[in-house]
């Protein structure tokens, strides 16, 4: 049940504990795909995730802009400090928990979110606010089963190109692909004796891209929607059955 869409009152008989916050990033994927992308998938991945969970589950309204500033030099791309984003989240965490939905999962689809949310989660629990646990959605996915071979995440790749491409397909420019790839890098970063030089994307990727997008298939961002909402959904089992809220959280 999506929170946004219910009046207070049929929030209030919800009769659940458990509740999901998307977050994304509004930042650069490329030519070819949009701004969205992140929350887009942050966003549908709790949907599918809510839908194959055993228990009722409160899906709170997406936090769509995020940790983003290596890609500033992009147009349109948005972004806030860590200690903002932090804050951000640990208040509406801390919001839901008041209502009484006190295990939450933050169902994240952007790479530079990761650091703060693991830190602003563990203190969420470790107060005893919350038990909130961060979930990043392609962590939890394999691209070769869902039919991309030898695939990586990447940044505007085959990965995230084919879950938009399935999300919204009228969002993407097939035409824009082979440019993409052409000004685009390989991997992520200039990496010399494990250490990445460079900061922004901009620096090692014309593009803004990391991989080649015209290797996605919308049939595999089905797939790797299917494996995220349903690793999702163990994972909500999982919190569910966990003592209460401050009790045994993560490190």
């Amino acid at each position: 049940m999506h929170l946004s869409e219910l009046t207070w009152s049929d929030a209030d008989a919800a009769g659940t504990d458990l509740a999901l916050l998307p977050v994304g990033s509004t930042e650069q994927h490329g030519p070819h795909a949009p701004l969205g992308t992140d929350a887009y998938a942050a966003e549908a991945v709790a949907a599918a995730g809510a839908e194959a969970a055993d228990a009722p589950v409160v899906v709170a309204p997406t936090i769509p802009v995020g940790v983003a500033e290596e890609h500033r030099a992009f147009t349109g791309t948005l972004w806030v400090s860590p200690d903002a984003f932090r804050r951000y989240v640990r208040e509406t965490v801390a919001s839901l928990a008041h209502h009484g939905w006190d295990r939450v999962v933050v169902v994240n689809g952007h790479g530079g979110n990761v650091p703060a949310l693991r830190e602003v989660c563990g203190r969420l629990s470790r107060d005893g606010t919350a038990y909130a646990v961060p979930f990043t959605w392609f962590e939890a996915v394999d691209p070769a089963t869902a039919g991309l071979e030898d695939a990586d995440m990447g940044h505007g790749g085959p990965v995230e190109t084919s879950l938009v491409a399935h999300l919204r397909p009228d969002l993407v420019d097939e035409g824009r692909f082979a440019a993409a790839a052409g000004d685009g890098a390989d991997g992520w970063g200039e990496w010399v004796a494990g250490t990445n030089l460079a900061y922004d994307s901009d620096e090692f990727s014309e593009s803004g891209v990391v991989g080649d997008p015209g290797r996605s298939d919308p049939a595999a961002g089905e797939a790797l929607l299917d494996q995220a909402g349903d690793a999702l959904a163990a994972l909500l089992g999982a919190v569910a059955e966990r003592d209460g809220p401050g009790a045994g959280g993560p490190d």
